[in-house]
This record gives structure tokens, C-alpha cells and sequence, in this order.
């Protein structure tokens, strides 16, 4: 009975909670970063038999609105009225097949709705939107837990590769309004922020690990990071207008494709059938890539969240909802800000816009 705790366990929060897709929250553009984990080990579990399937369907909204320059708020963005607006909701559909109390597979398909709201894109005259709508970057995992089930009954550790495969539109587009006359529109790329995709193939890294003190009382922690070995992936960023002068000498008028992290770690206590979460999630979209170049527009950053959730368990069925709440966050200097501080000699930094939570609401199903 413990070993199919365990699966449960991994299988049902570690591979699907920590599969399904959560942006950051914000213009610091993290994609596909993994999403919630409890790490309980409750008797009233379903039991995830081997030759089963788990369905997963995660929505996850957030509204951005906050600019930072690294770890300082613009708050008189706001006051004036020029801070950008970005609204983001994710639906996540996962399907995860499950081979024995070691192996499993997960495939994720991402649906996503964005708009964007900004005087500076629109001419400064009028606050006016952008949109984007579509399928996101599909990405497909391998799991493996590192330890045997039947025999590690108090805790473990699981690793997971997988591909980020670019199938969401990194050139969706939508129309600027660069003049006072709202019938002088372009067409042109969205900002990053909003793209459905980012345009490479990825290589997915992942390792998920728990502890149980008790049968109510556990500790969890898991690691994500996303290697993009494409540098740009040929989008401009002047939607739809001719690129400046400096940004085609920092190089920032061609769309990055950046690198992602994601750590995470809490604890979580078992009460009936809820089990109630508390932890600290970390994103960030990191200034250089592990492998490939780092040139290329991308606004790099981190942001420190507390996460808070609860689970509700019934037998075949889990419904779950997790809000991480920013704690710190931090624009960091880009590579275009760096060249720029070079070839000028004054400290160039850009601004992203932040959010301050957001909202994961979704359900598990098992089924053979």
C-alpha cells in the first residue's frame, strides 16, 4: 500500500502538478516553467496503477502592471498612466501515461489567451491592446524515479527529460496604431511578452524530490530548467515599423530565445481529504544561455514568490488551486542593455511589468 502511496505521490503531484504550464508573472517572458506540487502522501488517494492514465487540466491567469528596474518600482508609471498592461490566462491539458511505479510519460499542450494595453506602442495618444491567441509550445517528458518505490517509503527522487517543441506562433501579429488617427494602423509582431511561442526546440531538465516525516507531514522540492540552443529566432521586435538605430546596434530589433529556471520547495500538511501547502517558488529567465549565444531582445529577471495551495482528494478525482504572491522582483540587465552601456558609456537598464500573484485553479483525473 505504501509503494502505491508513493506513486501517487510522484506520479499525481511531481510529474502533473509540476508539469502543467505557469508563466511568470509578467513581461519577463518564462514559459513552460512547471507548475504545482503538495508532495503529500494522503491515504485517501487515487490509486494510480500502472497502465493508468492521469489527466491534468491546469487555468492559470495573471495581470501584470507593476515596472521594475531591477529590484526598483517605476510607481510613477502608474501615477501617469504609461505602465504597460499585460493579461495572460493559460489552459493547460496534460496527459500522463503511467508504465510501472518507475516509469511514466507526459505529453503537455498549452492553450493561451493574452492581451497588452500601452500608450508607447500606440503612437503615445491613446491606450489600445494587442491580442494573442492559440496553441502554445507542446513539450513531451520522460520520467524515471531514481529510487524503488517499494523499498523508499519515506521519500525520493525523481528526473524527468523532455523536448519544448516549438509549435506556438512566435510571430503572432496584431495591429499598431502609430498615429493620433486610429484608420493609420500597422501590422505587426506582438511584443515578446504576449507571443504564443518563442521559436526554438528545447531540451527540458527536471528533478522533483519529497520526504514524508509522518503520514500528514511532508517536505517537497524540485528543480526546472529549460536549455534553448537557439539564439533569435528572426522576429522583429519594431512592430511592424523599421527598427532604431540602437536597437539594431545592441542588437535588440531580432527576438531572443532565452533560457528558463524554475526552483521550488515547501512543505505540506494532510487534513482529511485536503491537504494544504505552503513554499517558496523561484523563476527566472536568466541574462546568459548555457548553451548557444545570448543575443538578442529578451527582458531577463527573476521573481520570488511564497506559494500557498490546497488540494481537495476524492477517490479518482483532485481539485487544486495554488496562488503564489511576489515577494521580490528583479529586472536584470540584459545583454542589449550591456552593449549599449558599452558603446554610450552611460548604465543602461531596461523595465519589465510584474504582476502580484496569480491564480492556478485546476483538476486531476485518473482513468485506465
Amino acid at each position: 500500500m505504501k509503494s502505491i502511496l508513493k506513486l501517487i505521490t510522484g506520479i499525481t503531484i511531481a510529474i502533473v502538478f509540476l508539469y502543467t504550464k505557469a508563466n511568470a508573472q509578467g513581461c519577463v517572458a518564462i514559459r513552460s516553467t512547471g507548475g504545482l506540487c503538495t508532495m503529500d502522501e494522503h491515504p485517501d488517494s487515487a490509486n494510480a496503477d500502472a497502465g493508468s492514465w492521469l489527466f491534468n487540466s491546469n487555468n492559470r491567469y495573471f495581470r501584470s502592471y507593476k515596472h521594475f528596474v531591477g529590484t526598483q518600482e517605476q510607481k510613477q508609471r502608474i501615477a501617469l498612466g504609461t505602465n504597460v498592461i499585460n493579461h495572460s490566462y493559460t489552459q493547460d491539458l496534460t496527459l500522463t501515461r503511467i508504465f510501472n511505479n518507475r516509469w511514466s510519460f507526459a505529453v503537455n499542450v498549452p492553450v493561451i489567451d493574452n492581451s497588452r494595453s500601452s500608450l508607447y506602442e500606440h503612437g503615445n495618444k491613446e491606450r489600445l491592446s494587442t491580442h494573442s491567441f492559440g496553441l502554445g509550445d507542446i513539450r513531451l517528458t520522460a520520467y524515471a524515479w531514481l529510487l524503488n518505490p517499494a523499498k523508499a517509503r519515506k521519500g525520493n527522487i525523481q528526473v524527468g527529460l523532455g523536448l519544448k517543441l516549438a509549435t506556438g506562433n512566435y510571430n503572432y501579429q496584431d495591429y499598431f496604431y502609430h498615429t493620433a488617427a486610429n484608420d493609420a494602423r500597422t501590422l505587426g509582431p506582438v511584443d515578446q511578452s504576449i507571443q504564443l511561442g518563442d521559436g526554438g526546440t528545447g531540451i527540458t531538465t527536471e528533478l522533483n524530490t519529497y520526504y514524508n516525516f509522518t503520514h500528514k507531514f511532508g517536505l517537497y522540492g524540485s528543480f526546472y530548467y529549460l536549455i534553448s540552443p537557439r539564439e533569435q529566432n528572426g522576429v522583429s521586435t519594431a512592430r511592424g515599423g523599421v527598427p532604431s538605430t540602437k536597437a539594431v546596434a545592441n542588437g535588440s530589433d531580432i527576438m531572443s530565445v532565452p533560457d528558463q529556471v524554475m526552483i521550488r520547495g515547501g512543505a505540506s500538511y494532510g487534513i482529511s481529504k485536503f491537504d494544504f501547502s505552503a513554499g517558496v517558488r523561484y523563476e527566472c529567465l536568466p541574462v546568459h544561455d548555457l548553451v548557444g549565444g545570448s543575443n538578442g531582445f529578451r527582458r531577463p529577471g527573476y521573481i520570488i514568490s511564497a506559494e500557498p495551495g490546497v488540494t481537495y482528494r476524492l477517490k479518482s478525482l483532485s481539485v487544486y488551486a495554488f496562488v503564489p504572491v511576489a515577494l521580490k522582483r528583479d529586472r536584470t540587465q540584459s545583454v542589449p542593455d550591456k552593449l549599449t552601456t558599452q558603446q554610450t558609456g552611460t548604465y543602461t537598464q531596461g523595465d519589465a511589468a510584474f504582476a502580484d500573484y496569480a491564480i492556478n485553479i485546476g483538476i486531476t483525473y485518473r482513468f485506465k
